[in-house]
């Protein structure tokens, strides 16, 4: 149980800030692997992430489940690159990460469950069916990233796969979210009592 002392530690990152800790360990990659190549700048991807992971948990005593995941998949594919010195490896990374958010956004479906709204249940607030209507999207859209990914690593060069993770797949999220904002407007409801 969280204290009020325990929740007053407890602080927000600025967006400029959150902005560069969790695109900052993609940024190094991609500086890395333009100077370096493929297996150098996994390994500082790997270190990068971490380091992100610290200094959020430092500064707000807590790390949110999507960085954590992200954190453990980079850890675990980065390292079987380094180990097995096979860039298939860390390729496949976003194609596994898209399908495990997708799965389980889609499995929280099947059983009735919207995960998402578990995770984005601070920011605002939808009805159910809107919560239902926003997961089963997002759940879509996580499954067409992952096909995305498989085609371009398998038809194109290692440093233009690269370039392309980090200018190409936030750009189109960004974009994918910000054309879910007509369906959170239709869907939102307020958490003011008697509203």
């Amino acid at each position: 149980m969280t204290t009020p002392a325990k929740a007053a530690e407890r602080t927000e990152l600025g967006p400029l800030l959150k902005f560069a800790l969790d695109l900052g360990p993609l940024i190094l990659f991609f500086l890395a692997n333009a100077y370096y190549k493929i297996f150098v700048a996994t390994g500082v991807f790997m270190a990068a992430t971490i380091v992100s992971l610290v200094v959020t948990y430092a500064l707000t005593r807590r790390i949110a489940v999507m960085p954590l995941v992200t954190a453990g998949v980079v850890m675990i594919f980065g390292g079987l690159t380094l180990w097995l010195h096979d860039e298939v490896f860390i390729k496949l990374k976003p194609t596994i990460i898209y399908a495990s958010f997708a799965a389980v956004l889609l499995g929280g479906l099947a059983i009735g469950r919207s995960f998402l709204a578990l995770v984005l249940d601070s920011l605002f607030q939808l009805s159910e069916e809107g919560w239902r209507k926003l997961t089963l999207r997002w759940g879509i859209f996580f499954i067409a990233m992952a096909i995305l990914n498989e085609i371009i690593w398998r038809s194109v060069s290692t440093d233009t796969w690269v370039a392309f993770k980090t200018f190409g797949f936030l750009p189109i999220t960004i974009a994918f979210a910000l054309a879910q904002a007509p369906l959170i407007s239709r869907h939102a409801v307020s958490d003011k009592p008697g509203a």
